[in-house]
């Protein structure tokens, strides 16, 4: 499925049209739809307990209400061995399968102590 890219993703200011390619139950791609960027993106829910607030302003973005069907990923930088691969805790990727928005959440770490910019994923994984 195409997303539209409603605001900038870190780094990447130019990009306005997202695919998501399943890897595993774990990892997924987002490429661009030009097939010039690719990142590797990791479902936080299945690594940790993840909850944060979500700014208003990519609410209104992504017209999110309750009944909004989400999707929630975060970057990694893939390291080898694995383990030893980083992820971004505080800069979540929301995509709204009802619109195919997405937009890139920056989170306060003051207001997110417990989520890290660059966490070894081996601190996840049993």
């Amino acid at each position: 499925m195409q997303y539209e890219v409603k605001s900038d993703i870190l780094g990447f200011e130019n990009l306005r049209c997202v695919e998501l390619h399943e890897i595993d139950e774990l990892f997924l791609t987002l490429e661009s739809c030009d097939g010039t960027i690719r990142f590797t993106l990791v479902n936080p829910y299945a690594l940790r307990e993840y909850s944060f607030d979500l700014p208003a302003a990519v609410r209104a973005l992504l017209e999110i209400n309750e009944t909004s069907n989400l999707l929630v990923y975060n970057i990694v930088v893939i390291q080898d061995p694995l383990d030893e691969s980083c992820v971004n805790f505080l800069a979540p990727l929301i995509f709204n399968q009802d619109n195919a928005t997405m937009a890139q959440a920056v989170l306060d770490v003051k207001n997110h102590p417990n989520l890290g910019l660059a966490e070894p994923i081996k601190n996840f994984r049993a």
